[in-house]
Formats: structure tokens, C-alpha cells, sequence
């Protein structure tokens, strides 16, 4: 897919040279020399952050503080942005360095969370508010009305034990393994339900790891 598609698919159009920022990832600039993503993603954060929350404070006039800031904190968590990322799939277009491309870092939560905050900044950047909110409408906002996708997203753990006891199969468990000197060890967490191997995921620490692979089972469960 080029990079056209991908401005398509978002809904907006970038300048080219933010829009290939925000595709680096701090280990592609580290090898490489450059810039990377980060400062787009702090914006990026902020405005996702602003145009979710006046959504929600317009939208549901009935829910308090506590519940307007866990609605909030659903459709702007890295798994439910990961998950719009992955829907355009984003993943094939990150610049990442060696290590991250040796550690299936295209498919990782976090990565494609940052990248798709950063391809919001870059949006602001590029052609204002309505540019980034043009994304926010197409991608983010359908969360909102869909609590199960919010909670998937917030959740993914607890969303696949929930999903495999409709199915009547056995709970999920992790086996995690960790390789390379404790200041930069991956884990790598195998999810099974019963004696079948589900899914596989990557991260720095054993957590992320298994978030990870619950992401991946539920997305093969829907597939399947």
C-alpha cells in the first residue's frame, strides 16, 4: 500500500515530509541519523486527548466525572488506537530500526499507538484542527458507539477470557519468555486455551507482552 492510500484510508491529507516523521520511530533515527516521531506524538496525544473529551462531554450529558473519564480513557488507550492503526494498517509503513524489525515491532501496541498519535500531530501540522478532527471522526469517534470494541480495546485480556467462554473453551494462560541483557530484554508471551497455541506476542516487559498476544488472539478468533 503507498503512502497515498494510507493519506486516503486516514482521511486527510499530510505534508509528505510530517507525514514520513511520523512513520520514524526513535530506533530508525538512532541508526539512521534524523528526527524520529516523538514530538509529533506528544502533540498528537494532546489533540486526541481534547477532541475526545469535548465528544464525550457533548455527547453524554447523563454520565459523571468518573464515568466521562473512563469512556475517554477506552477510546484513546494504545490498544484502541493500535487497533485503528492496524484497521489502515499503518504497521507496514513504520521506519523502524534492526531491533524493531527483528522483534515483530510493526505488530507492537505501543509502536503503533505512538505512530498513529504522531500521524495526528503531523495532521494539526499540516491543516489545522479539522485536519486532525477529520481523522478523530473516521477512526476514533465509532468507538464511542460501540461499548464492546471500547472495552476490547481498553481490556484485551479480560475481553478474551469473556470471548472464550462464549465459545465454551478454556480460559486463556501465558507462557512467557524472556531473551537479551536485563536493561533491554524482549518477552515474547505464547497464549493458549487448553492445549492450543492461540497467538504470540512481543514486548519489553512480561505485561505488554501478554497484552500483546491477547490482541493477536482476538483478532485471529474473529478471523477464524
Amino acid at each position: 500500500m503507498s503512502l497515498s492510500e494510507l493519506q486516503s484510508r486516514l482521511g486527510t491529507s499530510i505534508n509528505p515530509e510530517l507525514l514520513e516523521l511520523a512513520l520514524t520511530h526513535s530506533s530508525y533515527a538512532y541508526e539512521k541519523g534524523g528526527e524520529d516521531n516523538e514530538r509529533l506524538e506528544f502533540l498528537g496525544d494532546s489533540i486526541l486527548g481534547y477532541l475526545v473529551a469535548v465528544r464525550v462531554f457533548n455527547e453524554h450529558s447523563d454520565l459523571a466525572e468518573g464515568e466521562l473519564t473512563k469512556l475517554k480513557n477506552g477510546v484513546v488507550s494504545a490498544a484502541a488506537l493500535a487497533t485503528a492503526a492496524n484497521r489502515i494498517e499503518l504497521g507496514q509503513h513504520l521506519r523502524l530500526g534492526k531491533g524493531e524489525e527483528q522483534t515483530n515491532g510493526r505488530s507492537k501496541v505501543n509502536l503503533l499507538a505512538d505512530a498513529f498519535e504522531a500521524l495526528l500531530g503531523a495532521a494539526y501540522l499540516s491543516g489545522g484542527i479539522e485536519a486532525a478532527l477529520a481523522i478523530v471522526q473516521k477512526h476514533i469517534y465509532p468507538l464511542l458507539d460501540d461499548p464492546d470494541a471500547v472495552r476490547e480495546a481498553s481490556d484485551p485480556k479480560t475481553s478474551l477470557i469473556e470471548k472464550l467462554q462464549k465459545l465454551k473453551r478454556e480460559a486463556p494462560r501465558y507462557e512467557v519468555e524472556g531473551v537479551g541483557p536485563e536493561h533491554e530484554r524482549i518477552y515474547t508471551a505464547t497464549c493458549f486455551s487448553g492445549s492450543q497455541e492461540l497467538s504470540k506476542g512481543s514486548g519489553t516487559t512480561k505485561r505488554s507482552a501478554e497484552t500483546q498476544a491477547a490482541i493477536n488472539a482476538l483478532r485471529a478468533l474473529l478471523e477464524s
